[in-house]
Order: C-alpha cells, then structure tokens, then sequence
C-alpha cells in the first residue's frame, strides 16, 4: 500500500496531475523544465489512462525508472476487468481504447497493466526536513503515518474532502508537510491548507499540472 522514495537521489522531484493518455501534453510540459531523466524524478498521482489519446503510451511510463505513480482509479478499474472478464465500468469511463489493440501490442499493455497490481497507493517523499505524500483522490485519516492501514476505496475515489475544500471549509491533514492529489478535474490547482489537488483537466482540453516540489 505504501511506497517511501527518499528524494536526496534526485536533484529535481515533480508532482504531475492526471495524464489521462495525454502523452504529447506531458512531454511538451517536461521539455518547458529542461526535465533531465537522468537527474530528475516525477511521481504521477495516478489515471495513466482512458480517455486521452494515448493511454498506450502514458502506461508505457510506468517502466521508466524516472517515473513513479501511484495507482488511480483507472487503472483499478482496468484492472478489475481483465480480473472478472466484465468490462463494461471501465469503457464506460474511457477504457474502450483496450479493444482497439491487437497481437504484440495487446500482450504489452496486458503485461504492464498486470505489473499495476504492485504499485503502491501512497507515496511518501522523504526530503530530509520535509515529508510530502501523494494518493489519487484521498488520504482518509486526519494524520498521515507511514504503513499506517487505511481503506483502499477511500485513497482511490473519495470526493468528500475536496468537495467540503470548495465549498471553503478549512481541511487540513496531521503528520506531514503537504497531500497531493489528483482525481477531481479542476480548472486550476485548488490549495486547501496543506492539500493540494492538481488534477486540471488535460484530457479536456485544459493544462496539464506539473508542480516542482524540490
């Protein structure tokens, strides 16, 4: 469930929202930083895939070992249908981009989306004097603590917490410096104490949100 990267290996560290398949917007975003894959990190807070234009090529970068994610509610789903057989929840969000593939090409994605059962659904930065932690959509506790046992469907889906952020109840989580999550297409960043959601809408036509955190 949970994942500790210690960022002291890397001299830049990025957070990005949700890719969505919108691989050509990602690449033109780590260009405008002078991204060095050799130095640089980015930890994707997770929907690699679906709706966007190439879920092929956004699942590809889970094998890059710049690139870390945390799993998303997509890919759960994707997931679960190859698990069951039944399909029908993921193409009706966005999944049917998988019938689309044949031969080779079927077997790799097949391949990498069975690797996703082993990513984690919190990351947590260890940054010396500062601990970052990232999830999809929640982190259902009111303080953070690594290994601590919190419920997946929550970490994955949950809107509660934002939802009370917009409506501009203070929202705050113990236990380190900064939350960052995705999920929930907004038209900008909303920063909600020490929350930060970053998912702007790249599929739909928005920008794409890539946050340097070090």
């Amino acid at each position: 469930m949970y994942q500790r990267i210690d960022t002291t290996q890397w001299r830049s560290v990025y957070v990005v929202g949700d890719l969505h398949g919108c691989l050509r917007e990602f690449a033109q975003a780590l260009r405008k930083v002078h991204f060095d894959p050799w130095q640089d990190l980015v930890v994707s807070v997770g929907d690699l895939i679906d709706r966007g234009e190439n879920s092929p090529g956004c699942l590809a970068l889970t094998e890059c070992r710049w690139f870390r994610c945390v799993l998303g509610n997509h890919e759960a789903m994707a997931l679960d249908a190859l698990d069951n057989g039944d399909f029908a929840l993921w193409f009706i969000n966005g999944g049917n981009w998988f019938v689309e593939l044949h031969g080779a090409a079927r077997k790799r994605v097949e391949k990498q989306l069975s690797r996703l059962r082993d990513f984690p659904l919190i990351i947590e930065l260890d940054m010396g004097s500062r601990r970052l932690v990232i999830a999809h959509a929640d982190y259902p506790a009111d303080h953070y603590a690594w290994q601590q046992p919190v419920k997946r469907t929550p970490v994955l889906w949950s809107r509660e917490r934002i939802s009370r952020c917009m409506e501009g109840q203070a929202e705050s989580i113990g236990g380190a410096d900064g939350f960052y999550f995705g999920h929930t297409p907004l038209n900008a960043c909303l920063d909600c104490g020490n929350l930060h959601y970053i998912d702007t809408g790249a599929v739909f036509g928005n920008t794409l949100t890539l946050l340097q955190v070090q």
